[in-house]
């Protein structure tokens, strides 16, 4: 097999794992909550705290890359996933479980800051919007799919296993990727922003903290208000101080940069529009109207995975010969098409009433997502392409987390009620 394929494969099979662990929790949470006695607060951060972390050290993980080598860096995260996995599915209280899920979320950070620049490096340049395709679509599958094997999972052998059947791939991925797997990047100097690492978490954190505990009614509105809009004043420092470091984690010089802020702006509008769908879409099919169970709930929203994985290799093939302005554009309609068909959600739909939504949604979804990947590969030196990619999973990731801490206490507390 050709060294590049090799690396394809093996790539895109950890970002699928890793990916996977981003949803393939929420279908058991219900279960998880009650086996671990888990509280409300407690149940919202074993969601929350996967995402945040790899958010926050994304960035840092690809500028220590940068420094030591991409794959050797990889191939860490491919270890430390691999045991976090192991360690959350012998967890026994709703804090080890969250505490296993940051290491997790360590290794897939690894991961996901160089598979990409990994994958740049072995392929051709008229090759790698295809291959870039393939690779990040599956974060996305991942994410979905996760849903239905969670819900098998649960339903059959139970929720410790969702985690451990990581373990043998990821066995089976650090083997390969240390065997397989060589250095064609280049290695450069740099340091570490330790500033700028702090106000992005504390940031995040408080705003987080904020937005989850108020829902909650634990803290006052005045403390909760004064946490939501600490955590906005310390992102705020954040883009100050990185405007003054001598070696920032994020150069906001490159907003100067029309293709990058234009090409960021859409991925943020992306994010907003399609932010919470699949974990919302998870708790209306197995509400008190739906009614459905964790595993029916998963089969239901196939259509967007495999939307998804048809539409997103041939879009970044295609991107390559005609560039990626119009499948992005194309894209983002597509999908605009589909929320508008899901405005009219009723308390109870049959599977046929949501497919077409769905598909769109997918479909939309797919031509963007591997698009934007491409697009990231225009920039010149590894630190541009490396915040573009950041951004993304950012946007990508940030509402979701955001309004899951909301989803899930309405859920709990049946105070939802959809379509009523």
């Amino acid at each position: 097999m050709e060294y590049k394929w090799i690396v394809l494969t093996n790539t895109t099979l950890a970002i699928l794992m890793a990916s996977l662990d981003a949803n393939i929790v929420i279908i058991a949470l219900p279960k998880i909550s009650s086996d671990l006695h888990a509280s409300i607060l407690e149940t919202i951060w074993i969601v929350l705290s996967y995402g945040l972390v790899t958010t926050t050290v994304l960035l840092s993980f690809g500028r220590l890359a940068d420094m030591f080598g991409r794959v050797k860096l990889y191939n860490l995260g491919l270890v430390v996933f691999t045991v976090g996995s192991a360690l959350c599915g012998f967890s026994n209280s709703g804090q080890e479980l969250i505490l296993f899920r940051i290491v997790q979320a360590l290794g897939a950070a690894f991961l996901f800051s160089n598979s990409a620049a990994i994958l740049t490096d072995a392929f051709d340049v008229k090759e790698r919007g295809k291959a870039l395709g393939l690779n990040q679509v599956s974060i996305v599958i991942g994410s979905v799919t996760g849903l239905v094997l969670g819900g098998l999972l649960t339903d059959t052998l139970g929720w410790r296993y969702i985690f451990w059947v990581n373990i043998p791939i990821g066995v089976f991925g650090v083997v390969w990727s240390h065997i397989k797997l060589r250095e064609l990047g280049t290695k450069t100097g740099g340091r570490i922003d330790w500033i700028g690492n702090c106000l992005l978490a504390s940031g995040l954190v408080l705003l987080l903290l904020g937005l989850t505990l108020g829902p909650l009614q634990i803290l006052s509105e005045i403390i909760e208000l004064l946490m939501i809009f600490g955590g906005l004043a310390l992102l705020a420092l954040f883009v100050f101080a990185e405007s003054k470091i001598e070696d920032p984690m994020f150069d906001v010089q490159l907003f100067r940069l029309r293709i990058f802020t234009t090409g960021n702006f859409s991925v943020f509008l992306n994010a907003i529009a399609r932010g919470a769908l699949i974990l919302i879409m998870t708790f209306y099919l197995q509400g008190p109207t739906m009614k459905l169970s964790a595993l029916q709930a998963g089969l239901y929203l196939i259509p967007v995975s495999f939307t998804i994985a048809t539409f997103g290799p041939i879009s970044g093939w295609l991107s390559d010969k005609y560039g990626s302005k119009f499948f992005i554009i194309g894209g983002l309609l597509t999908s605009a098409v589909g929320f508008l068909i899901l405005t009219r959600l009723q308390p109870h739909e049959n599977f046929s009433h949501l497919l077409i939504p769905l598909v769109l949604v997918g479909s939309g979804y797919g031509n963007v997502c591997s698009t934007q990947q491409n697009s990231c590969d225009e920039f010149g030196s590894s630190a541009q392409k490396r915040y573009c990619i950041w951004h993304e999973h950012y946007s990508c990731n940030s509402r979701k987390y955001l309004e899951s801490g909301v989803i899930i206490f309405n859920y709990y507390t049946s105070s939802v009620s959809f379509g009523s």
